[in-house]
């Protein structure tokens, strides 16, 4: 799977990790996004669907710019990644 790299989701907020792939070539925005909506389903709307999530790098605590492509990242197999609903 050249086109998706494997990272750890910790979304502190309810308590819950999640490994995932997510698509090099989109834009970090998008991936919000649908990691978003995947974890509102997938906590029966524990996590609310808000337009102000922000992720971050769980080692560094780097903000992602919405804009930029996720191959244009840091992020790399087995990278940590934090969803947050709110911005800090």
């Amino acid at each position: 799977m050249n086109d998706k790299v494997n990272i750890l989701l910790i979304v502190p907020e309810i308590g819950e990790s999640y490994n995932l792939f997510l698509p090099i070539n989109k834009k970090i925005g998008v991936i919000i996004q649908l990691l978003n909506k995947a974890i509102n389903e997938l906590t029966n709307g524990a996590f609310p669907i808000m337009e102000s999530c922000r992720l971050y790098n769980a080692d560094t605590m780097q903000k992602y710019d919405r804009n930029i492509l996720l191959y244009n990242t840091d992020i790399r197999n087995s990278s940590k990644l934090v969803l947050l609903s709110k911005g800090i």
